[in-house]
């Protein structure tokens, strides 16, 4: 079977559950307050250069026990067990948190996901365009935004939609990437939202964010 095969059957397979997945990305928008969403941009925050998982039980710990929205960058890095880069994460923590008022407000009125991207890459210190694309597509806010981390890349490579993984994305690179896989998920019927996690169920074995 040769990758693309496979990866329409796998798609259509995992299509319920990844279609549930998003319903509850959705919600977190619609139902949510301020410190929800919050949360979420504190989840990408944390997650360059370490485990999905080991990151969501921080979020959590620190959600517990009242450090997502006070407390000193000090009290954090204690709870960001599993967490590479602590004591900088902590800090970019602690500044992201000028945002939490009325973050919600802000993110709607952008014209679309893609101004509201290049707001958080300009704005707020740790998240690069790989990491506000998560946030936002988190948020029921990114369907039309690529994820682009290593695993994505090498498996992009796998498919032929890139040649080859790049040592590094600049804006520009990421962009144009981002603009391939929007033509390739066009051409296969396959949303873009639902390859970023169908890519990533391929790599760990299940749907997480």
């Amino acid at each position: 079977m040769d990758e693309m095969s496979g990866l329409r059957g796998e798609h259509s397979r995992l299509r319920g559950d990844i279609e549930g997945r998003l319903e509850e990305f959705r919600a977190v928008w619609e139902c949510g307050t301020d410190e929800s969403v919050f949360r979420e941009l504190v989840f990408c925050l944390l997650t360059p250069q370490s485990k999905a998982k080991s990151c969501g039980a921080a979020v959590e710990r620190l959600h517990e026990c009242g450090l997502l929205t006070a407390g000193s960058a000090a009290r954090i890095t204690g709870e960001l067990r599993g967490v590479r880069f602590h004591y900088t994460k902590a800090n970019k923590l602690v500044g992201a948190r000028k945002f939490l008022p009325g973050l919600k407000a802000r993110i709607a009125a952008f014209g679309s996901p893609h101004e509201a991207r290049e707001w958080l890459v300009a704005n707020v210190d740790g998240l690069g365009y790989k990491e506000a694309s998560h946030f936002l597509r988190n948020i029921g806010k990114g369907s039309d935004l690529a994820i682009l981390d290593r695993h994505i890349l090498k498996n992009l490579a796998l498919l032929g939609i890139i040649d080859e993984m790049p040592s590094s994305l600049s804006r520009r690179k990421y962009l144009e990437i981002e603009g391939r896989i929007r033509e390739f998920c066009g051409r296969e019927g396959i949303p873009m939202d639902h390859l970023d996690l169908l890519l990533w169920c391929r790599e760990t074995g299940e749907i997480f964010k």
